[in-house]
């Protein structure tokens, strides 16, 4: 029978602590251990236990939280990339800057090579290129061999472009403003037809005297402004009769409408000039109307005095 008081020496104490019983135990919580150490036992049933209950427990704790947030930055991150990687397709193919322009907004960038950069600014009218860049500074880039790649990158309403190199960096700096990005978007459309056809041009329609007369009386500056690139114009094919100005603004700028007679046919080039330079021309065209008028009632007056 166990005996379940104190000892009273040593000696009794030894007798229980080496008694068969707690040999026994000692030697089975032994080997639970050893077997533990050796072969994960208790981990490996633990985990087996954790996994057939785990879609029945909430998904709360730091754990559970930072595999959630994991799993958010993945899927994060591979939008991001494919994102950008359309982007990249849908610039590759691009043929026109405005093109470029639409696709670049204030979180992403477009980047392409310096040949299709090239081949972009080539397709450009010469006037238009210009207030990009002076082709001989491009030809000198190129001429160089540092020039690899363009980054375009959105600046308020304009876009920043960042001509660099193999490693990156910037060889020079090239600003696109809004005003030319709008005349880049509008650009310059031939349309069939002639100016009494377009309702915009209605009541604003001068002979090509009148207008080259008026637009004669400004001076250089000023004539550029109201027709910013008058080579797009001498490449047109026919005899200008006809001008029409618009009295719509869009984005700082006023549509021209030249009337040519091609053969037997009418067709109507339009242009856009700077809205100040415009309205100037307009007046000005206004008042030669109304000393044209009061010229001819004159001689109206004069002829019936002979009478």
């Amino acid at each position: 029978m166990t005996d379940w008081a104190e000892p009273s020496d040593f000696k009794e104490w030894g007798k229980r602590m080496f008694a068969l019983r707690p040999l026994l135990i000692f030697i089975l919580i032994s080997a639970i251990f050893i077997l533990e150490l050796r072969f994960d036992w208790m981990e490996r049933f633990l985990g087996s236990y954790l996994v057939t209950t785990n879609s029945a427990r909430p998904e709360s704790g730091s754990i559970w939280e930072k595999s959630h947030q994991t799993r958010t930055a993945q899927q994060t991150l591979e939008k991001i990339l494919t994102d950008r990687q359309a982007l990249q397709r849908e610039a590759r193919s691009a043929a026109t800057f405005t093109q470029i322009a639409a696709k670049v907004s204030s979180e992403n960038g477009v980047m392409l090579s310096a040949d299709h950069f090239r081949q972009l600014y080539m397709s450009l009218a010469p006037t238009i290129a210009r207030d990009i860049i002076s082709p001989l500074d491009l030809l000198e880039l190129v001429s160089t061999g540092r020039w690899h790649r363009t980054y375009f990158e959105k600046s308020g309403s304009g876009l920043i472009l960042y001509l660099l190199d193999a490693d990156n960096r910037v060889l020079r700096q090239l600003e696109l403003r809004s005003s030319l990005l709008s005349q880049l978007e509008s650009g310059e459309v031939t349309l069939a037809g002639s100016l009494d056809e377009l309702p915009n041009f209605k009541n604003r329609i001068y002979t090509a005297d009148q207008f080259f007369q008026s637009l004669k009386s400004f001076h250089e500056e000023a004539r550029r402004s109201m027709v910013p690139h008058p080579d797009l114009l001498l490449a047109a094919p026919g005899q200008i009769v006809r001008v029409g100005i618009s009295d719509e603004t869009q984005s700082g700028f006023i549509e021209l409408g030249f009337e040519f007679i091609v053969g037997n046919q009418r067709r109507v080039l339009v242009v856009q000039g700077q809205e100040w330079a415009v309205w100037r021309l307009r007046a000005h065209l206004e008042g030669l109307e109304r000393e044209n008028a009061a010229g001819s009632t004159e001689n109206r007056k004069e002829d019936w005095t002979r009478q």
